[in-house]
């Protein structure tokens, strides 16, 4: 079953002018509701919410202004472009601050407003799901999570059904994919959920001192040990606690988190008795933990303990249909904390972070979107305000290149001639297989994808 069609409500006096422009968007399958004067547009308003509203400026009855003031008060969000035969920079810096999201001036070009028209509902279709990620559907569907591939939809599928058992879960995934929100998800999802929920890296805490801050201590226990102090299983006792780089745990320490597992029950230090805990223990790495057991750093019999339950947190390229998502979220967050006011992306810069495969993971995308946040003084991000490595990641493959062919400048190759034998030669190397090929050239999938579709387009098989 098909979904309904977006309606675009045009504000048109000019019958021809409006005839045309009605026929090219119904021919692009939207639906058009078209008005001549202010006071149509405001019956319209009222009696539907369009998708998104073209207006001439100039109307038979007033100003296209209006139309926007109108639609800023009960409408917000829906895409405004005005247009007119009138078209000077003080009329466009008034439209524009006012709250419209196009100019365009008269005579109109129809190819770029239906561009105009597809980037904003695009847009717009970005906003809502960001909404309704940020809400959190009511807690239950996004589960704080943003994205809408399809990998995020089963990471969530299998969330809710480790949230349902009381066995420990193992939580894999490279650095930066956001595990912890992972954690967090399975903890809002389970029975435990208005219990405590406490995190700790394992990483960050001397070796020395884990045993104490993980099981407590005994006034007197040690140095320093003036009072007795509750640990964090027993702090967590009711709730969730989050092992996260737990990798990094001891080899005598993950003896004792076994035994809390199988008999919940921990010694705190300088103890002569055991007490017992009911908490839900979630671990998260980075690192294989297998290899770890090849390689005597990690526990066999706890290894398979946790991974019996265990969850992959995908790697941001292997999903790149989330980044403009993500880099919507990451926007609105960092422009509240610089205190800006409304922020976009140009079309350019969605482009780059769309190509860029972010080997750091969603945490280099935030930290990309923070860094351009603070540099761009317009309200626009443009690319030269993203770091240097995402906007000139392949200058170094063209230089080495160029270097490999002298000769005649009228015999160096050109770029699409580079791009393409590199990239043949690099799935001639993986026998084909997409997903590694992606990974050597430090593109995400779906541009590789484009790539190869040019390749064939130009006649290479």
């Amino acid at each position: 079953m098909s979904s309904r069609p977006v309606t675009i409500l045009l504000v048109e006096d000019d019958a021809s002018l409006g005839q045309l422009l009605m026929e090219e968007l119904e021919v692009d399958g939207y639906r058009v509701r078209r008005v001549s004067m202010v006071a149509e547009a405001r019956t319209a308003l009222t009696d539907e919410r369009p998708g998104l509203i073209v207006s001439d400026l100039r109307l038979p009855d007033g100003d296209g202004l209006e139309i926007l003031s109108l639609q800023q008060a009960e409408h917000p969000g829906i895409p405004f472009i005005v247009i007119t035969a009138f078209g000077t920079v003080d009329q466009a810096v008034d439209a524009l601050k006012a709250g419209a999201d196009d100019f365009l001036t008269k005579p109109l070009s129809t190819d770029h407003l239906r561009l105009k028209i597809k980037r904003l509902l695009a847009q717009a279709d970005l906003n809502r799901q960001l909404a309704e990620y940020q809400s959190g559907r009511g807690g239950d569907e996004s589960m704080g999570l943003i994205g809408g591939s399809a990998m995020m939809d089963r990471l969530r599928s299998d969330i809710r059904q480790v949230a349902r058992s009381q066995a420990a879960v193992l939580i894999n995934g490279e650095s930066g994919t956001g595990k912890e929100l992972v954690a967090r998800a399975i903890h809002q999802q389970s029975e435990r959920s208005a219990q405590p929920f406490l995190a700790v890296n394992c990483a960050g805490i001397p070796p020395d001192l884990m045993e104490s801050e993980f099981f407590g201590h005994e006034a007197g226990a040690f140095t320093g040990a003036r009072q007795a102090r509750r640990g964090l299983f027993a702090e967590a006792s009711g709730g969730t606690l989050l092992l996260d780089e737990i990798g990094e745990m001891p080899l005598a320490l993950q003896a004792k988190l076994l035994r809390v597992l199988q008999e919940g029950c921990i010694k705190p230090v300088g103890a002569d008795h055991e007490e017992m805990v009911d908490v839900r223990i979630l671990a998260a790495t980075h690192v294989d933990l297998l290899r770890a057991v090849e390689q005597g750093q990690f526990r066999e019999d706890l290894y398979y303990r946790l991974e019996t339950l265990s969850l992959t947190v995908p790697p941001l390229r292997e999903r790149d249909e989330d980044v403009e998502l993500l880099a919507m979220h990451f926007l609105g967050e960092a422009a509240r904390r610089h205190s800006r006011g409304f922020l976009k992306f140009s079309d350019v810069t969605l482009r780059i972070l769309r190509d860029y495969p972010f080997p750091g993971n969603v945490r280099e995308l935030s930290s990309a979107i923070e860094r351009a946040v603070t540099f761009c003084e317009s309200d626009t991000l443009q690319p030269e305000h993203l770091p240097e490595r995402i906007r000139k990641r392949q200058g170094g493959i063209v230089q080495a290149a160029v270097a490999a062919s002298p000769g005649k400048l009228s015999e160096w190759p050109t770029l699409e001639m580079l791009q393409q034998d590199y990239v043949r030669r690099v799935m001639a190397a993986v026998d084909g297989n997409k997903r590694r090929a992606a990974q050597i050239l430090g593109i995400n999938r779906r541009t590789l994808y484009r790539w190869l579709e040019s390749d064939l387009e130009h006649g290479h098989d």
